[in-house]
C-alpha cells in the first residue's frame, strides 16, 4: 500500500512538471520583437538603461527621503498625543525644527535650484 501511494505521489509531481513545461515545449517559433516590447513603460527608452543621473538630482532626492520617514513618525505620534498632550506637541515641534533647519541649509546651498 506505501508502495502504491509514493507510485501516485510521484505520477501526481511527474505530470505536474509537465504541465508546467508544455507551453515552452509546444511553441513553435521565438517571439517576435511587438510580443516583447514593454507595454505598461510607455515605449521605446531614448537613452540606455545604464546611463547615470546628473548629480544634482542626489540632494533632492536625500531631502525627498527624509521627509517621507517624517512622515512615518508622524502616524505613530498623531496615535499618542491624546495621551501625551502637550508634551508630544513640544516634541514633535523640536522634531519639525530640526527639519525645518536642514529646509534652510539646502534652500541656501541651491539644491531647489534647477539649472
Amino acid at each position: 500500500m506505501e508502495l502504491l501511494t509514493l507510485f501516485i505521489i510521484m505520477l501526481v509531481i511527474l505530470c505536474a512538471g509537465l504541465a508546467v513545461q508544455w507551453p515552452t515545449v509546444r511553441r513553435q517559433s521565438l517571439p517576435t520583437y511587438p510580443q516583447r516590447a514593454p507595454f505598461l513603460g510607455g515605449g521605446l527608452p531614448d537613452t540606455h538603461a545604464w546611463n547615470r543621473y546628473h548629480v544634482r538630482y542626489y540632494p533632492m532626492t536625500l531631502l525627498l527621503i527624509a521627509f517621507e520617514m517624517e512622515m512615518m513618525f508622524m502616524y505613530p505620534w498623531a496615535v499618542v498625543f491624546v495621551e501625551k498632550g502637550m508634551m508630544a506637541m513640544m516634541e514633535m515641534g523640536m522634531f519639525l525644527a530640526i527639519l525645518s533647519v536642514g529646509i534652510v541649509y539646502a534652500w541656501r546651498e541651491g539644491v531647489f535650484r534647477w539649472q
